[in-house]
């Protein structure tokens, strides 16, 4: 029996691409003082792409409608939103294009991000993407006259808690985002995107040390760890997820001090042996490297035979009774992978047990 065909996974267009559909849509029907059905853009690749415009209202001095954002088979939370946009003429002014936000779009209010501390979060291409559209629409227009875009997301608040942006910076809403109006699905580039994004704003913050979680139960531990230290601050802490070499590398690129890695036992073991992204599925073989580390130190070589037996490296630390010199042993070795993956960067880690409890504590150098 022939296995089941894969149908392809649908791509989607970004925020940034619907906010510049809308704007252009509600410019040529301000210019033609008829209302549009549909519109053509053409994205920064160069693909000319059709979107449905909706909610059409026309005066004499604005025009307003939206596009329903399509992730395609990305599972985005902005996926299915309404993205408007108004556009509104002044006569008779200095020549002036403003673009702002209006419900549903957050300002941002910390440095580091690709928009100045107290705009609008509508990123540079996006911006430009509007400009574009707006002057296409309206190229013939020559009276003195200012043009006013309001990018508007009904909902944007409430979404927007279920992202990461409050701890970026953005508040009061979802940001305007996207480099090539296309929203590829289950994107590795959106999850590393947004991790330069976090760590760009970690150093803009002066944070002395980041966190680098492989998730939100390890995170929450060394959140409360350091909470009876010295705190970090909020824009500490990034979800690096299963992209531990792109985190780690970028990290060092950014001149980041120190960095702390944050994981379950399982997801350090992965680091320890190599994995740059520990996604991979790789269990049996990273028991067996286990196994073979354990027949080597005569202070875990007993686990060597449970290490061999286990299904998973959980099972191995829970059967160990969380051994000392078994987590001694991956954490070390976590933590010089992780610098063999970015030489020169201060790596500490912190295992995290799975009832919530910190297992290990290693800090990283403080350096000359």
């Amino acid at each position: 029996m022939n296995p089941p065909l894969r149908t392809p996974l649908r791509h989607g267009y970004t925020t940034g691409a619907c906010a510049a559909a809308a704007t252009k849509g509600a410019a040529q029907m301000l210019r033609d003082q008829r209302l549009h059905c549909d519109v053509e853009i053409c994205l920064p690749g160069g693909e000319a792409v059709t979107f449905r415009l909706h909610g059409q209202r026309l005066t004499d001095s604005g025009a307003t409608c939206y596009v329903v954002k399509d992730g395609g088979d990305d599972p985005d939370v902005t996926n299915g939103a309404q993205i408007h946009a108004t556009v509104e003429v002044t006569f008779f002014t200095d020549p002036a294009i403003i673009i702002r936000g209006g419900e549903g779009v957050g300002r941002v209010t910390k440095p580091g991000l690709a928009v100045p501390v107290g705009e609008w979060a509508i990123n540079p291409v996006p911006r430009n993407m509007i400009m574009t559209g707006l002057k296409e629409a309206l190229a013939m227009r020559c009276v003195p006259a200012t043009l006013t875009v309001t990018i508007s997301i009904p909902g944007g608040e409430e979404l927007a808690r279920k992202t990461l942006n409050e701890r970026l910076g953005i508040v009061g809403g979802l940001s305007i985002l996207g480099t090539t109006g296309i929203v590829r699905p289950v994107s590795v580039s959106a999850w590393t995107d947004t991790i330069d994004c976090a760590l760009d704003v970690a150093m803009a913050c002066k944070v002395p040390a980041v966190v680098l979680s492989t998730g939100r139960s390890s995170e929450l531990v060394a959140q409360k760890h350091f909470s009876g230290r010295a705190p970090l601050r909020d824009e500490a802490y990034v979800m690096m997820g299963d992209h531990v070499g792109h985190a780690l590398r970028s990290a060092a690129a950014r001149g980041v001090p120190r960095v702390v890695l944050a994981g379950q036992f399982a997801k350090l073991l992965k680091i320890a042996c190599g994995h740059e992204q520990t996604h991979v599925s790789s269990s049996a073989l990273d028991l067996r490297t286990l196994a073979g580390w354990c027949s080597l130190v005569p202070a875990v070589s007993r686990i060597e035979t449970l290490a061999r037996q286990a299904n998973t490296a959980r099972q191995v630390l829970v059967d160990s009774g969380n051994d000392r010199e078994l987590i001694d042993l991956v954490c070390s070795r976590a933590r010089e992978s992780a610098c063999r993956m970015a030489p020169g960067l201060a790596v500490g880690v912190l295992l995290a047990g799975y009832g919530g409890e910190v297992l290990y504590w290693g800090e990283p150098p403080t350096g000359d």
